[in-house]
């Protein structure tokens, strides 16, 4: 990991008669619908207590809510990076060669990351949960990479069909010993069976350890997602369009993506533990949707005071990302008994005497989950002010 002090990215305007993003040019934007995911990452990680709005959770197994569309942004978001920082890597002299040695560096550091917050503060390799969020962004990261770098975008399409038909195909027609083909079920599914067979329970996430939901074989459609990211970013690069024309036309895709995967989901739920093919396709339209709003609101209208606290998010997500994880897992550490003697650790103490005194217990839960986030957002605007981001 590194710190930078690129001033330039954050002061420099951007001109509202732009009429193409050239390859060096940051976009805002982006960064803006990066912090704007992680703000709603981290509300939805750390409320008070088990009491949460649905909205605010995940859906229990087929179908989605708002919560099920963090992730997928995260990889939609990743895509759009790859495709705009290679561009500028390239524009300034950068060699393939180069280039795949950061990418395998990064990919190796990301994933240690993810590896380092499974085990704290413990440590416990021999029970170590082996696949996770970062886990999954740095292997999506690596092949979105590779292909982004080697190939040409009608390619990139032909590869992201083939990953998200060839996993509805496994996921249907593959039969799994006791259950059969086809079954979508938490313990019968091919992905599942595959997770039991090579990373054991031992390895897999500990609340079912009958399936992962960031297993070995749901990688692949999470990897289409990301390259729907390539593709988005490769077309806001070259497209000679005007930028109102480049939000109608995301827009128009987000639309279609979003009507194709409802359709989809009727023959192939949509279910996030699962990556199902018609969840990337859905999440991806509502991540182009989002990311046109973004784009109209801050590129072309230049409304900006408002999306300060999510470009402080943004621009150092890793750390807000790491805190995320670390802190509420030290908070657990901190015993204090609760309000009624029982042990506890800081979150009660927390939860209950500043907020369960006088809200309502799902409200409670919630203010310690906006608490939280607004402590991690000071936090990363410590870093901000000075103008240190934290890359890898």
């Amino acid at each position: 990991m590194r710190a930078v002090k690129p001033a330039s990215i954050v002061e420099e305007p951007v001109k509202k008669e732009q009429a193409s993003l050239p390859a060096a040019k940051r976009l805002v934007s982006l960064d803006v619908f990066r912090g704007i995911t992680v703000a709603a990452m981290i509300l939805v990680n750390n409320p008070g207590s088990s009491a949460v709005y649905t909205p605010l959770d995940h859906a229990e197994w087929n179908g989605w809510t708002p919560t099920d569309l963090i992730f997928p942004f995260f990889l939609f978001i990743v895509g759009v990076s790859i495709s705009l920082a290679f561009a500028k890597k390239m524009e300034q002299g950068g060699n393939r060669r180069e280039l795949m040695f950061k990418i395998l560096k990064r990919t190796v550091i990301i994933f240690g990351i993810g590896l380092l917050m499974a085990a704290f503060p413990y440590f416990h390799i021999s029970q170590l949960r082996i696949p996770g969020v970062l886990q999954r962004i740095a292997i999506c990261y690596f092949f979105a990479s590779i292909i982004a770098l080697n190939t040409k975008p009608k390619t990139q399409i032909a590869i992201t069909v083939v990953l998200l038909l060839g996993y509805w195909g496994m996921m249907m027609l593959i039969p799994v010993p006791g259950f059969g083909a086809g079954n979508l079920g938490k313990e019968g599914n091919l992905g599942a069976y595959i997770d039991r067979v090579i990373l054991t329970p031992t390895h897999m996430w500990k609340q079912s350890k009958v399936f992962d939901p960031e297993g070995i074989l749901s990688t692949l459609p999470a990897i289409a997602t990301a390259l729907i990211g390539v593709l988005t970013g490769n077309w806001l690069r070259t497209s000679n369009k005007d930028q109102t024309g480049k939000v109608k036309t995301m827009i128009l895709a987000g639309a279609i993506g979003i009507i194709v995967g409802l359709i989809w989901g009727r023959f192939f739920p949509i279910n996030k533990a699962l990556w199902t093919s018609s969840y990337v396709v859905f999440t991806a339209g509502m991540a182009l949707c989002f990311l046109a709003l973004c784009y109209w609101v801050i590129e072309i209208k230049n409304y900006r005071k408002w999306s300060v606290p999510f470009l402080v998010f943004g621009m150092n997500a890793i750390v807000a990302f790491v805190l995320s994880g670390i802190l509420p897992k030290l908070i657990w550490l901190w015993h204090i008994p609760r309000i009624d003697g029982r042990p506890g650790n800081l979150q009660n103490y927390i939860y209950e005497r500043l907020f369960l005194r006088w809200e309502s217990p799902i409200n409670a839960s919630l203010s310690y989950a906006i608490l939280f986030d607004l402590v991690l957002l000071f936090l990363t605007w410590l870093l901000y002010r000075k103008k240190i981001f934290i890359k890898v």
